[in-house]
């Protein structure tokens, strides 16, 4: 029995790759499916290749000009364990790099999480934060998480627990601050057209 073919020729741009992910999500490990387009979706191996590493295979059946065909293979049920960034490396970086240093880089993903680096004496004003906890690892250096009442030291191997909607905002100490961020991942803003007047 052939594998079945996609082709995303006739769609528009923004619903291709989706529609890409939809397939390869419905398959079973050990299927597949054959992916049919008018050119060589580089982009496309780069988001399977952030997706899901070792658990796919890309074979091109024909390399257009016309018409290009590659079978894309389900080689593992979900996506793999991977190793994604040395923290400490990220964190102790001498660069004068400031702000986000490294972020979850998958799209799919039910979480977010972030390396912040602050220069020394620097900081980010307190605030109110979203409705979502946060977990905070200090990395390397030292500071402060200013809250509603006492401030709490921050420093490399100190978790630290930001409950929704709680006040907070970060000091560095004359070594700078580094930090490793986790949350639930923000739902999408959508924007609705205005209801139709009267």
């Amino acid at each position: 029995m052939s594998d079945p073919e996609l082709d995303v020729r006739p769609m528009r741009k923004p619903d291709k790759h989706p529609a890409v992910f939809r397939t390869y999500d419905s398959l079973a490990a050990g299927e597949s499916f054959v992916l049919v387009n008018n050119h060589d979706p580089r982009h496309l191996r780069e988001e399977f290749e952030t997706e899901h590493p070792g658990g796919y295979a890309w074979n091109y059946l024909d390399r257009g000009p016309a018409s290009w065909r590659i079978r894309i293979s389900k080689l593992t049920a979900a996506p793999l364990p991977r190793v994604l960034c040395d923290t400490m490396a990220a964190a102790g970086d001498d660069s004068d790099t400031a702000g986000p240093v490294w972020s979850l880089p998958m799209r799919r993903r039910d979480l977010d999480s972030n390396i912040i680096r602050l220069r020394a004496g620097s900081g980010i004003d307190p605030h109110v934060g979203p409705d979502l906890d946060v977990l905070i690892l200090g990395l390397a250096g030292a500071g402060r998480v200013l809250t509603e009442t006492d401030p709490l030291e921050l420093r490399a191997g100190i978790l630290v627990w930001l409950p929704r909607g709680s006040r907070r905002g970060f000091t560095a100490g004359p070594e700078g601050l580094s930090y490793l961020t986790v949350h639930q991942a923000r739902k999408a803003l959508v924007l609705e057209p205005p209801p139709a007047a009267g």
